[in-house]
C-alpha cells in the first residue's frame, strides 16, 4: 500500500519501492531511539511522503549538476581528464570492496548482472526481503563514500548516454 502511495509522487515503480524500503530501513536503524506517539499507519504514510519529497529534491539537484556539466562540455570546459576518470574508477572500486561481503554480492548481481531481486534471492538461497535490506545498506554506504564524486559521475552519465 505504501508503494502504491509513493507511485504517483515518484512516477517510477522501482524508485517508489526503494523509497518505501529506505523508510523501513531507517525505522529499523533508529528503532532503539524512535518513539512513535501517533498511530503507525499515518506515521508510515507521512514518512513515505517525506522520503518521496527528498528523492525528488535529490533528483533536481542531480539534474542541475548534469545541466551544468553538459553546458561545460558543450563549451569545451570542465570535462574530466584521464587522471580524474582513473581516480573515479579507483574510488568506485574501493567503495565496492568496502561493502560487507553479502551486500557486495547482492549489489553486483543487481547492478552489474542486472538480476531481479527474486532471481538474486533464489541464487543465494535468501529471501527477497533480505535482498532488499542488503541493497538498501549497499546503496547507503556507496552514496556516502561517493558523495564527493557526484558531479564527475553525473558528467560521465550525460556523456555516455
Amino acid at each position: 500500500m505504501l508503494c502504491a502511495y509513493a507511485m504517483p509522487i515518484i512516477r517510477d515503480k522501482d524508485e517508489a519501492e526503494e523509497v518505501v524500503q529506505n523508510v523501513f530501513y531507517n525505522l529499523w536503524a533508529k528503532r532503539q531511539s524512535l518513539q512513535v506517539t501517533v498511530a503507525l499507519k499515518p506515521y508510515l504514510y507521512r514518512a513515505v511522503h517525506n522520503e518521496c519529497l527528498n528523492k525528488i529534491k535529490h533528483q533536481k539537484v542531480k539534474a542541475s549538476y548534469a545541466g551544468d556539466y553538459k553546458a561545460n562540455v558543450l563549451t569545451g570546459a570542465g570535462g574530466p581528464d584521464r587522471l580524474e576518470l582513473k581516480e573515479l574508477g579507483n574510488t568506485i572500486e574501493r567503495a565496492l570492496e568496502s561493502l560487507p561481503e553479502q551486500c557486495g554480492i547482492v549489489f553486483r548481481m543487481s547492478r552489474f548482472e542486472q538480476l531481479k531481486y527474486a532471481e538474486i534471492a533464489a541464487k543465494l538461497g535468501i529471501s527477497v526481503k533480505t535482498v532488499e535490506i542488503h541493497m538498501g545498506k549497499a546503496l547507503k554506504i556507496l552514496r556516502e563514500k561517493l558523495k564527493d564524486y557526484l558531479p564527475l559521475f553525473l558528467w560521465l552519465m550525460m556523456v555516455h548516454r
